[in-house]
């Protein structure tokens, strides 16, 4: 899931090259749609660096959720929709989302 972070002006940014094969550079420009397929990259290059560096915190709302399964924390999770702690060898839920991630849903969360 892509999130955008806060806009930074273009004067303050360092120019990089970098080679891309046709297609590739293709393809960004098919999915990037009302941005630059230069904003696409940075986005892309953002979340890869806050996953690496467990800065990452996905956010999603219930509609992004398309199916759960039950499940028992192996260690201690945070809930994708509330924040919320699901300590270590607690149940949860597993969502799949539509973007086809499964994360770690809280009971209390789901259940309405």
């Amino acid at each position: 899931m892509i999130r955008t972070l806060p806009s930074t002006s273009t004067t303050k940014m360092e120019v990089t090259s970098i080679r891309l094969e046709r297609a590739l550079k293709d393809k960004l420009k098919k999915l990037s749609g009302n941005q630059s397929y230069q904003a696409l990259i940075r986005d892309i290059l953002w979340n890869y660096v806050q996953q690496k560096s467990g800065d990452y915190r996905p956010q999603f709302s219930p509609s992004d959720i398309r199916a759960t399964i039950e499940a028992t924390a192996q260690k201690d999770e945070s809930c994708v929709l509330t924040g919320k702690l699901i300590p270590e060898n607690e149940p949860m839920l597993l969502g799949l989302t539509i973007y086809g991630d499964l994360v770690p849903l809280s009971w209390q969360s789901w259940v309405h």
